[in-house]
């Protein structure tokens, strides 16, 4: 721990104009972010008597030994490089709420020449028309098979567009009526663009039009006797209303809001928030986070809605956000959103009616998250505390291992051998930190196999060690984030026994790498191998520490068999189409992205083929032909090495 008055700034130094500011610790790794309207004042007040701080706040300026700000024009700037920041950097001690999941939207692509209806999640691209997002991926297929009766637009993938569009024949939805079929140009391409319109309207809230005039339509061909349409017409009516029973009226204005609820405790903050458009509910999210500094309730507010709009696109952002408490800076978060919305948003707190009371909706469905998120993350961070504890005491380890690397080598007979890198940290995946390794001596044994990836990444250790620059050892001077390599384990696990632990140890110790605790866990009676040691260590059947280290050690096996798979299909692919002329790395990698792997490659028609890119019918052929005059490799099981099939 560093005492603050080591690192606090001469009198003067600090500006009085807005910015934003980060604390960083003895390894340069950003721990704190924070923006203020006067530098001056906000940063004084983290070198004050200590005893004065909140318990977060002290724990923060004691762990980190320096601080440095930037300074902007405007509050504005400054809060939206605050959280650029924060999302850049992740820092430790900075309240970041997190997606339990990721939510799933009702998406149309409206940029394709015949858009298509999909289930999409994670960060909305460019040229897609978004609804939601919705709770579970089965609500979005349920509403979209029910409208399918009525505004039969496309829903099918690219791959089956192309392959009816081939064959000229649509598939099951075109033959029952729930799509038009642009694939057999049964509609145009202007015909079809006209009915996703019709069903983007009914989706963004325009629901009446759409009932009264199939309505008078099916009274017409009634009157008409034209029994069996007035019959269709009659269930497409029945369609809509479905639809439009699950979407109660909340707010009977028409209203466009996302409301917030929130309920903190003196750890944790959770919030929901329900997306209303067209006065109906079309979404509803929400997250949970640890509350690491003494932030009180307005800028815990102010958190949520730049977590929720810094990355959204226009037209996510809604004319109206409603809050329990007005945000921290309500008047430059309000002129950020305007900004980023391209027109009016007003950020309001209902006080009575219809809005207050969704209000308390929403805030009751905040609390009840919180409380599964309390009891699953009691049941979850006591098993992963006990489990660090239980390999501590059986390893004689210091301190309990905080950062576990797990290492694998994946190969078949002799060829392509390659090795992963998993990492743990407090007993969860960093997958961020994974890495893959190709052996490059090849027809090595696993062993050798080992010893090379060890040297390999303690020789990236030793090196960022080494580095003597201004950031310090294994960061980078430019961003501030960590180079590859550059944290030092507290545990490395090997896949394998005895034979395997002594060629990671024989590495560490050529390389003077003594401070890094080594075991090896064999797969046939789960025994823990130390380095040196006559006889394993057993862990209990039920320990939570073994159980820990057999997720690692799978992990590590996964990673490494998914790494192997690819690179064994592309080597196949590339000898299967040696013999085609023309056919360079260019158009062989598009191949391999296109298809995967030979079998797939080799079940393709010419006319399929000649789909990929940079492929043309000449050529499609002549790899047809390739693949029917040459021989076929063997489909092989890599984790056991077992043939599964003669192809």
């Amino acid at each position: 721990m560093a005492d603050p008055a080591s690192y606090r700034p001469a009198p003067g130094e600090i500006p009085t104009e807005p910015g934003v500011y980060r604390f960083r610790d003895a390894e340069r790794r950003v721990i704190y972010v924070g923006k203020a309207k006067s530098l001056r004042p906000r940063l004084s007040s983290y070198f004050q008597d200590i005893t004065n701080l909140h318990p977060r706040t002290q724990q923060m300026v004691m762990t980190a030994s320096s601080v440095e700000w930037t300074v902007v024009s405007t509050e504005v700037e400054a809060l939206a490089l605050e959280y650029s920041w924060i999302k850049e950097f992740d820092p430790r001690f900075n309240v970041k709420y997190r997606d339990d999941k990721s939510y799933p939207w009702l998406a149309v692509t409206v940029s394709e020449e015949f858009p298509r209806v999909t289930v999409m999640r994670g960060a909305q691209r460019k040229g897609v028309r978004y609804f939601g997002p919705y709770g579970h991926a089965w609500a979005i297929r349920d509403t979209v098979d029910t409208l399918l009766r009525v505004f039969p637009m496309r829903s099918c993938s690219a791959g089956v567009f192309r392959r009816a569009k081939a064959i000229g024949r649509p598939c099951l939805l075109g033959d029952i009526g729930k799509c038009a079929a642009p694939c057999v140009g049964r509609v145009s391409p202007e015909e079809h663009r006209e009915i996703v319109n019709d069903f983007l309207a009914f989706m963004g809230g325009q629901t009446a039009g759409f009932t009264k005039r199939i309505e008078t339509k099916m009274l017409e061909a009634s009157a008409r006797e034209e029994y069996e349409l007035a019959a269709k017409l009659r269930d497409d009516l029945g369609a809509l209303r479905r639809v439009l029973e699950k979407q109660t009226v909340v707010l009977g204005d028409g209203t466009d809001a996302d409301v917030l609820g929130f309920v903190e405790d003196p750890l944790e903050v959770a919030v929901q928030i329900f997306s209303v458009r067209g006065g109906r509910i079309r979404g509803q999210r929400g997250w949970v986070a640890e509350k690491s500094d003494e932030a009180e309730f307005p800028e815990l507010v102010q958190r949520a809605l730049m977590t929720l709009y810094q990355d959204a696109a226009p037209s996510a952002i809604p004319r109206e956000v409603l809050v329990p408490e007005m945000p921290l800076d309500a008047s430059t978060i309000t002129e950020l959103l305007s900004e980023r919305r391209e027109g009016p948003v007003r950020i309001r707190v209902p006080q009575r009616g219809d809005k207050r009371a969704l209000m308390e909706t929403v805030t009751q469905n905040a609390k009840q998250s919180l409380m599964r998120h309390k009891m699953k993350r009691t049941s979850d961070l006591t098993a992963r505390s006990l489990a660090l504890e239980e390999i501590q005491e059986a390893l004689d380890l210091e301190t309990a291992p905080l950062r576990i690397e797990c290492y694998d080598i994946s190969n078949l007979g002799a060829t392509e051998t390659v090795a992963s890198m998993v990492v743990f940290e407090d007993g969860l995946p960093r997958k961020s930190e994974y890495r893959r390794f190709t052996i490059r001596n090849e027809g090595q044994s696993d062993v050798a196999a080992m010893h090379e990836v060890i040297t390999r990444r303690f020789t990236q250790l030793l090196r960022a060690r080494d580095e003597n620059d201004d950031d310090g050892p294994g960061i980078d001077p430019e961003t501030g984030k960590p180079r590859r390599f550059a944290y030092k384990p507290s545990l490395v696990v090997v896949d394998g026994g005895p034979p395997q632990v002594a060629a990671a140890h024989q590495a560490m110790q050529e390389l003077g790498v003594t401070d890094v605790a080594l075991v090896g866990l064999a797969k046939r009676l789960e025994e823990v191998w130390l380095p040196e040691d006559e006889d394993p260590v057993i862990l209990p059947r039920t320990s939570e520490g073994l159980y820990l280290l057999q997720r690692l050690r799978d992990e590590a096996h996964r990673f490494a068999i998914t790494h192997h798979r690819g690179r064994r299909s592309k080597s196949m692919i590339e000898s299967v189409l040696d013999p085609v002329a023309g056919l360079g790395p260019t158009r062989r990698k598009a191949l391999l992205k296109t298809f995967g792997s030979v079998k797939k490659l080799r079940s393709a028609t010419a006319e399929e083929i000649a789909t990929v890119p940079g492929i043309g019918p000449a050529t499609a052929q002549s790899i047809v032909e390739a693949l029917a005059t040459g021989e076929s490799a063997p489909t092989i099981n890599t984790a056991t090495g077992e043939i599964l099939e003669d192809s």
